[in-house]
This record gives structure tokens, sequence and C-alpha cells, in this order.
């Protein structure tokens, strides 16, 4: 071999290998490698570390709850056996949500979880929603009692409950009598869900679905206040600890990478993959859809009363080895319709869809059997959420 051909592959190789060294750097300053890791994720590992039956252990089970957004946007006060919990409005998603429906429903599905914990710890507790009239971020006031342990599939389902946006098995229905077992759970709260499971009622909710998501990326205040919430970064994720995550977001694998090490994407090109991901993976891939929805108009204890719901049904699909999934954009459209005095397209549609004027849609969301396990989501710990223990 020629002496200068020896040269010119020495460089090259030695280019490669300089370039392959700054690749997995990059890769590992940006957390490809550490998936679930870090302190943003150690609420879902130390969850249930504290005595039970202690307050803070309660706390603990509800900030793994669903939220909007991972906005969590509570806070609790601890006095004895008296807990508070308040809805913290500096953490609202802005015109994706301008009613705070949304902020109350993840409210409940905290709730929902503290209160399963509790009756799993042995606790008897008395609710109160909305306490204080004079202050509407006083979402909930929960008395304490000691009574008997109440296990149940909820509360072990706590740890693993993860919203799942990958594709669902299409070769796998969901049975009607799961679907009957689900919407039981919303009996004592009046609250319902009304189930779309036929290919032609999932056009039904599909279709209106893909046009919402349309309508969110067209307005601009709406698209940049939910792009607020995505952390790219590895570093964003550690020190915000909320948020939407590229982890949570189901990629495929060498999407995701590449996603990670390459600088954040444009909100317009973010918006064009969640456009594209709704209409080819999450409406086309639903085994079935449900609204829960509750009688009469919605108030934030009704909220409140429907997160609840969602919550139980979400445990519940985990235990039963399902996914589950919110599917937001037709209500964030009602709501922002409404904000902007503009004809109710999609409100109209939501009525339509809920059944008539007697029941108001709160949450239309998808269910069915996954392809691949959901990775959870930061979690802000219980320093950061509580206001006063004594």
């Amino acid at each position: 071999m020629a002496p200068q051909r020896r040269k010119v592959l020495k460089i090259a190789g030695a280019a490669a290998a300089v370039a392959g060294a700054a690749l997995a750097w990059r890769a590992y300053d940006r957390g490809v490698f550490s998936t679930g890791k870090g302190e943003a994720y150690a609420p879902w590992h130390d969850w249930n570390t504290a005595q039970p039956g202690n307050p803070l252990r309660l706390v603990q089970a509800a900030i793994l709850a669903a939220n909007p957004h991972n906005s969590q946007p509570w806070l609790f006060k601890i006095r004895g056996d008296i807990i508070d919990l308040f809805a913290e409005t500096s953490r609202n998603i802005g015109t994706i949500d301008p009613y705070l429906r949304e902020m109350y429903m993840g409210i409940g599905c905290g709730l929902e979880n503290l209160l399963i914990a509790a009756a799993h710890d042995g606790r008897q507790t008395t609710l109160s929603l909305m306490p204080d009239t004079a202050d509407v971020s006083h979402a909930a006031r929960i008395h304490l009692s000691w009574g008997t342990n109440a296990s149940s599939d909820l509360y072990d389902a706590i740890p693993n409950r993860h919203t799942n946006r990958a594709a669902y098995d299409t070769a796998r229905a969901v049975s009607p009598e799961q679907l009957s077992q689900l919407a039981a759970l919303g009996t004592d709260l009046d609250a319902t869900v009304v189930w779309f499971s036929t290919a032609e009622d999932r056009k039904r909710i599909g279709d209106p679905t893909v046009a919402a998501t349309e309508a969110i990326i067209a307005d601009e205040q709406q698209s940049t206040d939910s792009a607020r919430w995505f952390r790219w970064g590895w570093d964003e994720v550690q020190s915000h600890r909320d948020g939407l995550t590229l982890d949570a977001q189901a990629l495929p694998p060498l999407v995701n990478f590449a996603a990670k090490i390459l600088p954040p994407m444009s909100r317009e090109a973010a918006d064009a993959g969640w456009l594209r991901s709704t209409r080819e993976r999450h409406v086309a891939t639903a085994a079935a859809f449900g609204i829960i929805a509750v009688p009469g108009v919605a108030d934030h204890a009704a909220h409140i009363r429907g997160g609840r719901f969602w919550q139980r049904i979400h445990l519940k699909a985990t235990a039963l080895g399902l996914a589950a999934h919110p599917l937001n954009q037709m209500p964030e459209r009602a709501d922002r319709e409404k904000q902007l005095g503009i004809e109710p397209r999609f409100g109209k549609a939501l009525q339509e869809l809920a059944g008539g004027a007697g029941l108001t849609a709160l949450m239309p969301f998808r269910i069915g059997y996954p392809t691949v396990a959901a990775k959870p989501s930061p979690r802000r710990d219980l320093q950061s959420v509580l206001v006063m223990v004594s």
C-alpha cells in the first residue's frame, strides 16, 4: 500500500473515531441511555416508602396521578390528620385550558390516588370538594381517621400507570365486559362514560379529533401555550421535573435517539409530528374511544369528580393489561371557541357525541391493548408540592 494512501486511511480512521466518541458523548449528555432515571423520576420508585397511613405517603401517591400536559398543578397542606389540596393555578396551560377544566380534572386524578392509598393504609376519609367559597383554588379537604385496610388492584397499579401514546394492537378488541367494568367505576361519582367501539363509532369520534388537532395547530396562541410544556433536553427534564418528554411520546427507537441528540424541533415541526401521530397512530389504532361526561353544566367540583373517574379508569385499565391515552383536542377547541366567542364547531360535536343536552363532555380518550410499554413522566418531589406540614 502506498504511504500516501496509508496516511489518508489513518486520518480517516482517526476522524471516524473522534466523530464516534463525540456522538457517544452527545448521546450520554442528552440522556439517551438514562430513560426513566435521575431525580426527576425518583418519585415513581419512592412513592410508598413512608410509614403506612402517614399523610406524606398519601401525597406521594397523589403526585403520580394523571394530569394535563404533566403540569402537576397541585399543592398540599398537611395539618395533623387533615390534608388540604389546592390547585396551583400558576401552572395552568394557558389557552389550551382557558376555563381550567383540565387543571381541575388533574386535581381530581391526584385526589383519587390519595384516597385509594388512604384506604389501602387503613385510613378512612371524609371528603369535601371546593370547601372554601372565598378561595376557588382550595379544591378539596380530606379528614383522615383510622379504619380497616382495603387493598385493591387500583392501588397496585399506581406506580405502573403511564399514558401510552404508542400504537395499540389492532388485532385485539377490548371486550364489552371490560368496558362495562370500567364504566361502573363512575357510579358513585355521578359521572359516566360514553363508549365508541364499533368501526363506525370510532370514525365518528376519530375524524373530529384529527380536525381539532389541526385547529389547535392553526391557532398560534394555543400552539405556543402547548409547546412551552415540552422538555426537549435531559437537563430540562431534571430541572423542571414536569412537562412532556420525548420518551413519553413512544417514538420509534431510532427516531427517539435522533430527536434527543439533535437540536430541538421548531414548534411547527413538532406540531406536524403531533398531527401525524394523532391521525396515523392514536386514532387509527384505538380499540375503542370513550368520553367522560357529567350531568348538567360542569363546575370545578364536577371536573374533580370527572378526574377521579378518569384516574380509576386508567388504573383499572393498567390492572387489566390495557393501555389508555387522553385525547383532549375537541374539548380544548370547544373551550377556546367559547373564549373567543366564535362558532362552536367542536362544542356542538362534543355535545352530540356525549348524547345531547343532558350531559357535559369533559374528556375523550382512547383505549386498547399496548404494543409497547409506556415510559414514565418526570415528577416533582414532595418538597415541591407541600406548602405546610404540621
